[in-house]
């Protein structure tokens, strides 16, 4: 039988556990899991206690970055969420890594719109050894027009890091994707521990590091819960908050939509277990929120993924200026006289 608590019980704990977590205390599961359960008008109040979360940890400044589809599609692996798995039948580009130049192309263009990180994604369960050597290449090039560069290359070891960090490399992606108990209904070609090997050589070669999930694939709170908590543990700097688009040819194609509150509870929890580290808003931010994109930074947000995704579209640079802009916060943006010309 659920425990439904007052109303009065409700916005006390709330508060209560807000004043603590601005002096440094981290919650438990327990309290993680009581939070998860909050709904109606409390969640508003969530949200707003999230915001002060953010507020005196984040300050004003929201991180901007954004990424190239680098090689797409012909992945070996299975994962049931991704339109690029050899398991989904999803229309989508399939090709191998772009040039140098269009690399290069697309990160002026994400500089001149306002993004101050740009990541290098490709498909697959690794990089192969002579997309590598052009990639870091590429790294230089990009560090070099004024952009910090990032990567998501899958499962690469510490020499293959350590390697791309010499190029000017300055962090890596790498999702935990769910919890550990779910991961293995989302995927079978490589294993939760895979996943943790890389993420140990990320951090031991001295990479900054991002990493997070997906949520709407049938996890359930505690999975999610489980998730922040063991990202808590690996100590990352940036969590990727994405929320999965049901897309037609994929196994979870099927899947119901999360609701636009659920996934802002998701942000607000997440600000709660994660009070210091940037909550990064990334795939499916417009799709699964909606008119409610706007009361992203009310939920915990700090940072953004602009422009578009991996194989779906997501939002234009104008208008989540213009939301930032509105909300009296401050993103790093370049100046207008740093801004590059391409022929």
């Amino acid at each position: 039988m659920t425990t439904i608590l007052p109303s009065v019980k409700i916005s006390t704990m709330i508060r209560t556990l807000e004043e603590k977590v601005l002096i440094g205390y981290h919650i438990s599961k327990e309290e993680a899991l009581t939070i998860a359960k909050i709904s109606g008008a409390e969640l508003f109040e969530l949200l707003a206690s999230a915001n002060k979360i953010r507020e005196h940890f984040k300050g004003n400044t929201v991180g901007l970055c954004s990424i190239v589809n680098a090689k797409s599609g012909g992945c070996s692996e299975d994962c049931s969420f991704c339109a690029q798995s050899f398991k989904s039948n999803a229309k989508i580009e399939v090709y191998p890594l772009l040039s140098k130049e269009k690399i290069i192309r697309k990160a002026i263009d994400a500089k001149n719109s306002g993004a101050v990180r740009f990541s290098i994604v490709t498909s697959g369960k690794r990089i192969p050894e002579i997309d590598l050597i052009k990639i870091q290449e590429i790294i230089a090039d990009i560090k070099d027009i004024g952009l910090i560069p990032c990567a998501s290359l899958g499962m690469l070891g510490k020499s293959e890091l350590l390697m791309l960090k010499k190029a000017g490399l300055d962090r890596y992606h790498h999702n935990l994707e769910t919890s550990e108990p779910f991961f293995s209904q989302i995927c079978s070609t490589h294993t939760f521990a895979d996943k943790l090997r890389t993420i140990k050589a990320v951090k031991s070669s001295g990479l900054s590091l991002c990493s997070g999930g997906i949520f709407g694939l049938g996890e359930t709170w505690q999975d999610r819960i489980d998730m922040a908590f063991q990202l808590r543990e690996l100590d990352v700097d940036s969590v990727s908050i994405n929320f999965l688009i049901p897309i037609k040819g994929t196994p979870l194609g099927n899947n119901e939509p999360l609701h636009p509150f659920e996934a802002l509870k998701i942000i607000s929890l997440y600000r709660y277990i994660l009070p210091q580290k940037e909550i990064r808003i990334c795939g499916g931010r417009m799709q699964i929120l909606g008119e409610f994109n706007s009361m992203v930074f009310l939920a915990g947000t700090d940072s953004l993924l602009i422009g578009n995704y991996l194989t779906t579209s997501g939002r234009n640079y104008e208008d989540d200026f213009r939301l930032i802009k509105t909300y009296g916060l401050n993103p790093y943006q370049q100046k207008p006289s740093s801004l590059i010309l391409r022929n």
